[in-house]
């Protein structure tokens, strides 16, 4: 292992904040609706108070999500592509699933979605989603699993026969890092089915809304058409992240396209009408459906035509022949390029060669090649499955606004005891979708098994739940008997190797 360039990326000595070769990576959550963070109602209610009908148009207080999404290090800015088979109802910007009252099975989510590939850098990442060319069947999945009831089998997005004929899209999404900072972005749509079929493909860049919470609002950085083409993101009038000892900037960053896509700009701001009744105003004209109103509704004039905003995407219509592939290229990166694109495939087959190096000194010497390709995928979806985990209970629980209080029952309510957690960490979840919170028990186990390729972001994270911050002072003398705790403990100060690591993480919050 190190003799590979990952290995050597992994271990790179550095100055700063943040360690280079992970400041991007797949950070975003594959689901902010419906979580305890975004809840803000009287009674707890999560997933009834922020919906997945109504995540398109209300901004996220506590982080984003996407399909196939990736950030920084303190998620100022995001990529994801989202998608539009012509006869949704909703763009497809996040994944679909029910929740605890829908599901007959509790929540869950109901898509089709693969992990396939991920160094432990994010220097190459590889994902799957497959989206069905029929209307996907948002009202029929949550009827009849209400339906069914506790006792029978779940009813799953299979059996409702969008995926009949192989009438589905294979949309494959691939990262490369040509540096830390300069991102390859490959998107190849197949079509499985008998037919030629037309797909929107819309790649989004977007910033974390961090400026509209407070009386008066924060700055806010902002997205503009440069005059190359590219979606130009600069954060620097806003303010930066709190709690660091140095101020983090990402800086300037162009998106660029393949031609043929339709640049579209908007705000990452609240519809208020919809979210909270047509007697409510929203805080800017532009709002964070935009995209979805103007291609799903036709509202033409709801996209900016200022071309700014925080907020954009290229929107590339795509007619993808019947057993065949089209693919777009794009490239995300600090610095302007008179050609960005023409290195996209060397950059992404250079990275892939780099994985293959990595993993073949990780395999066991006598797994066959099929035993290979199922623990190289499993620590793929360990690997993907980071998320930023933002979360300050206290402010949480007081609002950000005096105007605009959070309702007197949330003192005496959920994370009440909680107020001395506040987190800007990346960690290993065990599954995106389902889980709003880190979870102690399952994080421990996952580092055991991410020891195999990143001992030192196991040691990590196995290390920040010993830290104050985490733990609840009515729990601690049970943590400290119990044998998670104990795995914690002797699994953070002892490597492999049986070497004790240094007493604190390499990054702050």
């Amino acid at each position: 292992m190190k003799n590979t360039e990952e290995y050597r990326r992994l271990h790179d000595p550095y100055t700063g904040l943040v360690r280079p070769w992970r400041k991007w990576g797949p950070y975003v959550s594959d689901r902010s609706w419906g979580t305890v963070r975004e809840d803000y109602s009287p009674h707890g209610t999560a997933w009834d108070f922020l919906t997945h009908d109504f995540a398109r148009s209300k901004a996220y207080r506590w982080g984003e999500d996407g399909i196939a999404a990736i950030c920084d290090r303190y998620q100022i800015l995001n990529f994801a592509p989202a998608f539009w088979n012509g006869r949704d109802p909703i763009l497809k910007e996040r994944l679909f699933g029910l929740a605890s009252s829908e599901g007959n099975h509790g929540e869950d989510v109901k898509e089709y979605y693969f992990y396939l590939d991920s160094t432990p850098t994010h220097s190459y990442m590889r994902m799957l989603y497959k989206y069905p060319q029929a209307e996907f069947p948002y009202a029929a999945l949550a009827a009849e699993n209400r339906r069914r009831g506790s006792r029978g089998f779940e009813y799953e997005l299979l059996d409702t026969g969008v995926f009949d004929d192989d009438r589905y899209f294979d949309i494959f999404v691939e990262y490369a890092k040509a540096s830390p900072e300069d991102i390859a972005i490959r998107i190849e749509v197949f079509n499985r089915g008998p037919d030629d079929a037309e797909l929107h493909v819309l790649p989004h860049l977007w910033f974390r809304n961090t400026w509209a919470w407070t009386d008066p609002p924060s700055a806010e950085p902002i997205i503009t058409l440069a005059a190359d083409g590219s979606l130009y993101a600069d954060d620097s009038a806003a303010a930066p992240p709190k709690n660091l000892h140095v101020a983090y900037r990402l800086g300037a960053r162009y998106l660029y396209g393949c031609a043929g896509g339709t640049p579209l700009f908007t705000g990452n701001e609240t519809n208020a009408p919809r979210v909270f009744g047509p007697e409510a105003v929203s805080r800017k004209r532009y709002t964070k459906d935009a995209f979805h109103r103007y291609l799903v509704s036709g509202e033409t004039d709801q996209v900016n035509v200022a071309q700014s905003g925080t907020k954009a995407c290229f929107d590339y219509k795509l007619m993808v022949p019947a057993g065949a592939s089209r693919v777009l290229r794009l490239r995300l990166t600090p610095g302007q390029s008179a050609d960005p694109l023409a290195e996209v495939d060397l950059i992404v087959a250079v990275r892939k060669a780099d994985a293959d190096e990595f993993y073949a000194t990780v395999h066991p010497r006598r797994a066959t090649p099929e035993e290979r390709m199922i623990q190289r995928q499993a620590l793929a979806g360990l690997l993907w499955s980071k998320q930023l985990y933002l979360f300050d209970v206290n402010q949480w629980l007081e609002g950000d606004n005096p105007a605009w209080p959070p309702p007197p029952s949330r003192k005496h309510g959920r994370n009440t005891r909680w107020r001395h957690l506040n987190s800007m960490r990346i960690l290993s979840m065990p599954d995106k979708w389902e889980y709003p919170w880190f979870a102690a028990w399952d994080l421990a186990f996952h580092c055991i098994s991410m020891a195999l390729v990143d001992p030192g972001f196991a040691k990590d994270n196995l290390w920040f739940l010993l830290f104050e911050q985490f733990f609840s002072t009515s729990t601690v003398r049970f943590l400290r008997t119990s044998g998670n705790f104990q795995i914690s403990i002797r699994l953070c100060t002892r490597g492999r190797a049986g070497v004790c690591i240094r007493s604190n993480s390499h990054e702050p919050a």
